[in-house]
């Protein structure tokens, strides 16, 4: 082993190198990237060394900006013309020389010898072609043989990824298709040429649990079956722990600290190691008093999509049942739960439970006053007390609205504060409140990160001093320790403004940490409910088992 400096955590070679047997298929040493940007340069890379063996999984782990994916995309040479690679920089695969070799040659080891798995399926498949012709491409541009051929042997990829019925989802568009299914595909497509290395950067980021572990064991299946190497990237450390053998931990563009993964787990040194390894979702949520007030009930709330099937000439209408006369009690000072897969009604359920969509049966009352029958001008003077946090904050801010206008929007609409000035008090307030400082009022969306992007989401909700905010999914695309902040940030909030949320999340850990009660939904029915503890610690339902082990245990 080598022997390290107290000072240095992250020589250029790895601990273990050649004491496995195992041949060594990547060598890389000194990547260093510079983007060129409007007022000068952006170190995005700097001196990164690492090595991969033949049959192994190594990690790249870190918050987003750390630089793991552009290391990914310099060894696949996909980097833009902004980019300038250093001339120290050598990565060698199988003995080549991968940044010296010319665009037709990279070409040809791309796909062949090297593959990538993109973080976000559907901006990588093209929407206007077959899941089968972009199959056929792939095995067009490196094999000789018949259009016949090629989509014989792209259904037996399908088949290999275990996607159902793979025969009709070849003549399927990727929008047809689940993020899993597409997923799958983009795997299927990696895959085509048993490449010797692959690259899977956050393939599983946006996924439901139990996908997220279906997707992760594949990778591991198909890595024995062929003998891959694989270079995950990832912020999720239950992940790393579960499937990699080595780990290297990025910060600012520079490995902080590699070591085999249960060295690194039990011992980590650095102390940004010890940071990420601390931001896992811990806690609970403080006890609230039986007796308090209920300020949200649904009484079997039911709501129904009218859908069409069958050709124009003969349409064949049929009812899909979303939420099937569901009820809950959400009390003040309270986090509830709401979890299941996509497509379990969720996100239906809660949209219902405060009038954004309409509901065909049951009753809801709000604070005690009844609102399944109030209509959207009705509803208007309620709704500054009922706020809503969307999953993705870049989608729900206005990209041309500055800080101050987005969340002082919502006090003019609900005509809250008496002038401009009282408004932009409100607004400050918010933002301090949220953890951001109150000096960005000119700033607009774009040039926050994702972390702060949602503290301002959630500045635009608590701004109108609401006593109930709906959470759908707000921590599912953030950082670890991005996630255990907006965590801290919501309890703060609630004891201090006495808040109640309905939590709805597919991410288990944070539910554990964040809810006192929860509720598991799976076809628009609740199938298990009941005090955070009870139902993650001891379910009822094989459907629950199956999601807290695959939010805890992942391989098992």
């Amino acid at each position: 082993m080598t022997n390290l400096a107290s000072d240095d955590f992250s020589p250029p070679e790895r601990h273990d190198l050649g004491s496995h047997g195992r041949e060594l298929i990547l060598d890389a040493r000194n990547i260093a990237v510079d983007f060129k940007v409007e007022g000068g340069t952006v170190h995005a890379v700097e001196d990164v060394s690492f090595q991969l063996h033949k049959g192994e999984t190594i990690a790249l782990v870190g918050e987003s900006g750390s630089g793991k994916s552009v290391t990914a995309r310099t060894i696949m040479r996909l980097l833009t013309r902004r980019a300038r690679i250093s001339p120290k920089t050598r990565i060698t695969l199988s003995g080549k020389d991968v940044i010296t070799l010319s665009e037709p040659e990279m070409r040809k080891l791309r796909g062949n010898d090297l593959s990538m798995i993109f973080q976000e399926p559907m901006s990588s498949l093209n929407p206007v072609y077959t899941i089968g012709q972009q199959l056929v491409e792939i095995l067009h541009l490196h094999n000789r043989m018949s259009r016949r051929e090629a989509m014989a042997r792209a259904r037996v990829l399908l088949e290999e990824v275990q996607i159902p019925e793979p025969a009709a989802r070849l003549r399927q568009y990727p929008h047809q298709l689940s993020g899993g299914q597409r997923q799958r595909v983009m795997i299927a497509m990696a895959l085509a040429n048993r490449p010797d290395v692959l690259i899977a950067d956050e393939p599983t980021t946006a996924l439901d649990v139990t996908v997220q572990a279906q997707i992760l064991n594949l990778i591991k299946d198909l890595k024995a079956k062929y003998g891959m190497a694989v270079i995950l990237i990832t912020h999720d450390l239950t992940i790393v722990r579960q499937f990699s053998d080595y780990v290297y931990v990025m910060q600012n563009g520079r490995v902080q600290e590699h070591n085999a993964t249960e060295a690194l787990f039990t011992n980590p040194q650095h102390s940004y190691t010890r940071h990420l390894l601390a931001s896992e979702p811990r806690g609970s949520a403080r006890p609230i008093a039986a007796n308090n007030p209920t300020v949200l009930e649904g009484k079997d709330v039911k709501v129904a999509f009218t859908l069409k099937r069958g050709g124009f000439f003969k349409p064949d209408f049929f009812e899909l049942v979303a939420v099937d006369k569901l009820s809950l009690n959400l009390k003040k000072h309270e986090t509830l739960g709401l979890v299941g897969e996509s497509g379990s009604g969720k996100t239906t359920f809660g949209q219902a439970l405060i009038r954004l969509i309409g509901n065909q049966g049951g009753e809801i009352f709000f604070d005690g006053e009844p609102i399944h029958n109030k209509d959207r001008q009705q509803m208007r003077p309620l709704r500054s007390r009922m706020q809503i946090v969307f999953q993705d904050p870049f989608a729900s801010l206005n990209p041309r609205m500055s800080v101050r206008q987005i969340i002082e929007e919502g006090l003019i609409v609900n005509k809250l504060g008496g002038n401009s000035r009282e408004r932009g008090d409100r607004v400050r307030e918010a933002l301090r409140d949220a953890g951001m400082p109150d000096t960005i009022l000119n700033r607009f969306p774009h040039e926050f990160s994702g972390g702060q992007r949602q503290r301002l989401a959630i500045a635009r909700a608590i701004a109108l001093e609401p006593e109930f905010i709906l959470l759908d999914e707000p921590t599912s695309a953030l950082d670890l320790s991005v996630q255990a902040q907006i965590i801290e940030l919501l309890r703060k909030l609630q004891d201090e403004k006495g808040l109640s949320y309905l939590f709805i999340s597919h991410d288990l850990k944070v539910v554990k940490a964040l809810c006192h009660r929860v509720m598991v939904m799976q076809y628009g029915k609740i199938v298990e409910q009941g005090p955070v503890a009870d139902v993650l610690e001891r379910p009822q339902t094989e459907y629950t088992s199956r999601l807290v082990r695959a939010a805890f245990e992942i391989a098992a």
